[in-house]
């Protein structure tokens, strides 16, 4: 709910409520039964771990050489999965790409409802930057259309949302905007963290983020189970950046790039997990012309053959 707003929340649970909570039931995401005890014997946050650059694992790779695992990841053979074989749960897909497809970004989503009277903020793992002129943006929804999610249902009631990127400085709260909260009910509320106005857009960002973009829907496209025809699975929406907010210290002289030391990002894994980003490498990308000079370089250059 927006600041100021006086809706009461609803006192019985949606359908899209129910449907969560059944989703989450089966997906069995957190693998220990006593969390807090688990965590208690592991070792604290390192605040004193300061972002920066070490060199490649293999500095002195040369074109044609490959893994730089000297050949041991080719000892190992792989399984074939079928997602569609018969008996196979479609949440096992689920699990399957939320923990192999890692680190994922997460679109920390704000939106406000058509009447204004109810927001919803919510972070979505099914997110990426697909394009710079215009900024777009695709974020995927869980279940279909008729049956949205409050983030859902207020995107395309106002085609209008922000996306907030989260740091490390407010996970915890970020991970408790997940909370299965019926609609109606303010995580703004839940979770102390503060809504800031916006320009293009009546949904708020949120002032913790060092980074936010204020977005409009320009379409959406719905998915249908393969294994339960008929039934919506999932939404794609694609949205428009309209504004940028970058927190001062930040962002370079010309507003052009963001320093990842203050940004901070945490990133999704699979399950419960999150990732944060403390060291990164710097590989230049190759230019032909400079590698074409040299005779072994030359020596690799071939056609394309069947079973490349």
């Amino acid at each position: 709910m927006s600041q100021g707003a006086s809706q009461e929340p609803e006192a019985t649970l949606s359908q899209p409520f129910a449907e969560r909570g059944a989703f989450e039931k089966a997906v069995q995401r957190n693998p220990h039964p006593e969390f807090k005890k688990v965590e208690a014997s592991r070792p604290g946050w390192r605040e004193d771990v300061e972002f920066n650059y070490t060199k490649t694992k293999s500095p002195e790779w040369k074109p044609g050489q490959g893994g730089n695992d000297n050949g041991e990841s080719l000892n190992k053979e792989h399984i074939q999965i079928d997602p569609y074989e018969e008996g196979r749960p479609a949440v096992y897909n689920y699990k399957l790409l939320i923990s192999g497809i890692i680190p994922r970004p997460i679109g920390f989503i704000s939106t406000c409802s058509g009447d204004g009277r109810s927001t919803n903020l919510a972070p979505m793992s099914y997110f990426q930057v697909v394009n710079h002129d215009p900024p777009v943006f695709t974020v995927g929804f869980s279940g279909g259309l008729e049956n949205a999610k409050d983030s859902l249902r207020n995107l395309t009631e106002t085609k209008e949302c922000v996306i907030n990127i989260i740091s490390e400085h407010f996970i915890e709260a970020a991970n408790f905007t997940s909370i299965t909260a019926p609609y109606g009910v303010s995580e703004w509320a839940l979770t102390g963290l503060h809504p800031e106005p916006c320009s293009t857009v009546k949904a708020s960002r949120v002032k913790e983020s060092i980074f936010s973009v204020e977005g409009m829907l320009v379409q959406t496209h719905e998915f249908s189970s393969r294994a339960d025809p008929g039934k919506k699975t999932g939404v794609l929406a694609i949205i428009e950046g309209t504004r940028f907010w970058v927190r001062e210290d930040a962002i370079n002289k010309e507003k052009n790039i963001i320093d990842p030391a203050v940004l901070r990002p945490m990133s999704r894994l699979g399950g419960i997990g999150y990732g944060r980003l403390v060291e990164g490498i710097e590989i230049p990308r190759p230019e032909w012309k400079e590698f074409l000079v040299s005779e072994d370089f030359q020596k690799l250059i071939q056609p394309k053959a069947d079973g490349q």
